[in-house]
């Protein structure tokens, strides 16, 4: 299955969660240090509608102008509405999209980019609402070969402002576990 077709599927998944959430829901804390429930889902916002943008345009102005307005899961399901019809589009696959700052891809290499934000928030947002998370499987593997190429080097993540630093997890931990350790998360990470 393409990185598309997988980060569609787990958007699926996604909207449940964001689904399931209530105005009291969007102050709760997430795995992401700071950042609250609607913090998070702004950011998806925004990435969603930038993501769309790049495919449709090659580049987006905007990587952080995303609003909740007075319905997050609204503003949040036309922001992923938004993504899917633009990489839906034919020719976004080979098309060279410049992804915030991190530089020029082609479209499935972005689309693998935005799998890893889905599938790695999608977890932030279950494990802030304490909901199970079940992602798809395939999506996590290809995550997570995606995810093994991201620089470990603490100065580099920090200098791009990205991703926290590695946390260790076991050798024989779940795919997902390795996933998430690779983006600077604890998956044991419960709100206290």
């Amino acid at each position: 299955m393409t990185p598309f077709e997988l980060d569609r599927q787990s958007l699926l998944v996604l909207d449940k969660i964001v689904a399931s959430a209530t105005a009291a829901d969007l102050d709760r804390p997430t795995p992401c240090a700071g950042w609250t429930f609607a913090d998070l889902l702004r950011h998806q916002v925004s990435e969603n509608h930038a993501f769309a943008e790049a495919a449709r345009h090659g580049s987006a102005a905007d990587w952080e102008s995303g609003e909740l307005g007075a319905d997050a899961y609204a503003s949040y399901a036309a922001s992923v509405e938004d993504f899917l019809k633009a990489f839906s589009e034919d020719g976004v696959p080979a098309r060279q999209l410049r992804i915030n700052t991190f530089g020029t891809f082609p479209g499935e290499v972005a689309a693998a980019m935005h799998l890893v934000d889905t599938v790695a928030h999608g977890w932030d947002l279950a494990k802030a609402l304490d909901v199970p998370y079940e992602p798809v499987a395939e999506a996590v593997t290809t995550a997570l070969q995606f995810a093994a190429v991201i620089p470990a080097d603490p100065e580099e993540r920090e200098k791009n402002g990205t991703f926290a630093p590695l946390v260790a997890v076991s050798a024989d931990a779940s795919e997902l576990d390795r996933f998430l350790g690779l983006l600077g998360r604890d998956p044991g990470w419960t709100a206290r």
